[in-house]
C-alpha cells in the first residue's frame, strides 16, 4: 500500500472533504479486513466497519507526523483498537435487551407538568454540580467540548496538552455522574 502524501493528510486534518474521502478510500481495504476479523455475536460486519471508520477519523485528527510513525501504521492501530473496543462492548451484552426490543410508536405525548418540573430540577442540579464540583479548568474544557472542539483544539486554546484535556474530561464525567446518574456526557 503506497503512503499517503503529507499534504493530503494535512488537508484531511483541516477537514477538507475530498482529502478525507481519499484517506478513507486508501485505508478501506485494511479497515474491512479488521472489521471482518472483529465480527462476533453482537457485532455485525457493518457495525464493525462503522467502528473502524470512527477509529480512522480519530487517527486523522490525532496523527502527529513529528512522532516518527507512518500514518498507515498509526491509523491501523486506531482502527484495530476501535474494533476491539466494539467487540468488548458487544461481549458485555449491555445493550442486548435494547437490541432485541420492539420499537415504540413514534407518537409520543407531550411531557406533563410533573415531568417538566422533574427535568428542570435535574438540569438545575447538573448546572449546580458544574459550578460547584468542577475546577475552572474542567469548566473551560467542558464548554469547549460541548461547542464541538477536538481534544487538540481545546488543548491549543487553553495552552495545555491533549492528554491534560482528556484527563479533565474523564474527571468531569466522573464527578457529574456521581452527582447526577442520568447525566450523559
Amino acid at each position: 500500500m503506497p503512503h499517503l502524501t503529507p499534504l493530503l493528510l494535512q488537508q484531511a486534518q483541516a477537514g477538507q472533504e475530498t482529502a478525507i474521502a481519499a484517506v478513507l478510500a486508501h485505508m478501506m481495504p485494511m479497515l474491512r479486513r479488521c472489521a471482518a476479523q472483529g465480527v462476533c455475536p453482537g457485532l455485525e460486519y457493518d457495525d464493525a466497519v462503522q467502528e473502524g471508520i470512527i477509529g480512522l477519523f480519530s487517527a486523522v485528527k490525532m496523527f502527529d507526523a513529528s512522532r516518527g510513525a507512518a500514518f498507515e501504521t498509526y491509523a491501523s492501530t486506531c482502527i484495530q483498537n476501535a474494533v476491539i473496543a466494539a467487540q468488548r462492548a458487544a461481549g458485555r451484552k449491555k445493550h442486548g435487551p435494547l437490541n432485541q426490543s420492539v420499537p415504540l410508536e413514534e407518537n409520543h405525548p407531550a411531557p406533563g407538568p410533573e415531568e417538566i418540573a422533574i427535568r428542570n430540577e435535574q438540569m438545575n442540579a447538573t448546572f449546580q454540580a458544574i459550578h460547584t464540583r468542577l475546577s475552572g479548568f474542567e469548566q473551560e474544557v467542558l464548554a469547549l467540548f460541548i461547542d464541538g472542539n477536538s481534544y487538540e483544539q481545546i488543548a491549543r486554546q487553553l495552552g495545555r496538552t491533549p492528554k491534560a484535556v482528556e484527563n479533565a474530561l474523564f474527571r468531569l464525567r466522573r464527578k457529574l455522574r456521581q452527582e447526577q446518574p442520568i447525566s450523559k456526557l
